[in-house]
């Protein structure tokens, strides 16, 4: 059965309880957990999180009946600064080593641009040397992994590294590690050049990676008059997810979909939206 989550971060609360709290008055299944954005004890440097606060998280979502199918622990491995490669790497093992503690079991990151914290497409983000980076950290990564018993999730986006679905494919397959998951968005792969083709995007994301794919980012858009696409709450936008969720349960009818970017008053028409097609 399809659940529905979203980014603990994007609930507008902050602490363990209030995050519970507000995913019962919205009917969600659990976050996916950036837990420096949405614990203020809990800051993005190396070693701040400990085994007793991931446990007292865990606890209080189990109290709920709340689950957490993604760790987001963003970092880019092709970032101009290599010192700030070097603390992702740090603070993404910290929570590999911590993930069950959190109640989950797989570590997500997207695969960086070489244009630093903007994130944005640089040519140099196509070049076999920047994907060659890309696979020898996320090889070291699963890895590391493995030793936790965890999972590492790799997202593509069409201004990053792995910038489609092949080139993402590509990658999986040169790691060839079998704790790699797919956090799949089809936002991510668009920009105005292929917006028309996004159900070809979704359908080869399907076929190439089955139930690998752990979870579903759920998002919406419309077309500005340049052509250029601008994220609107789901269900105000241009993607039909009465074409899309189907689409999705014949290949993964357990998929975790979670709704990312979505804030506000936006969550709760959202949730309806969506709750009516699953």
């Amino acid at each position: 059965m399809m659940k529905l989550f979203i980014r603990a971060h994007d609930l507008g609360v902050k602490g363990e309880d209030n995050i519970a709290a507000r995913l019962d008055e919205l009917g969600l299944s659990g976050v996916q957990l950036v837990a420096y954005k949405c614990l203020d004890d809990v800051p993005y440097t190396p070693g701040a999180v400990t085994k007793e606060r991931a446990e007292k998280f865990r606890t209080v979502f189990e109290k709920a009946g709340k689950t957490v199918p993604l760790i987001g622990a963003y970092f880019n491995p092709v970032h101009p600064d290599s010192e700030k490669i070097t603390k992702g790497i740090a603070v993404f093992r910290d929570y590999l080593s911590l993930a069950k503690e959190f109640g989950g079991s797989i570590v997500g990151s997207e695969t960086g641009s070489y244009n630093g914290d903007k994130w944005t497409y640089n040519p140099q983000n196509r070049t076999e040397e920047a994907l060659e980076r890309v696979i020898r950290t996320f090889a070291g990564l699963c890895e590391y992994a493995q030793d936790c018993g965890v999972n590492v999730g790799m997202e593509g986006a069409f201004g990053h590294v792995c910038w489609n679905v092949k080139t993402l494919e590509r990658a999986v397959k040169t790691i060839g590690a079998g704790n790699i998951r797919i956090i799949f968005d089809l936002y991510n792969y668009l920009d105005g050049s292929n917006v028309n083709t996004m159900y070809d995007i979704l359908a080869e994301g399907l076929q190439t990676f089955g139930d690998r794919i752990c979870v579903f980012h759920i998002k919406d858009c419309v077309i500005n008059s340049d052509g250029s696409l601008k994220q609107v709450g789901v269900g105000k936008g241009i993607f039909d997810y009465g074409r899309i969720i189907p689409e999705i349960r014949r290949v993964c009818p357990d998929a975790n979909l979670v709704l990312e970017g979505t804030t506000g008053d936006d969550i709760a028409f959202a949730v309806d939206h969506l709750r009516k097609l699953i």
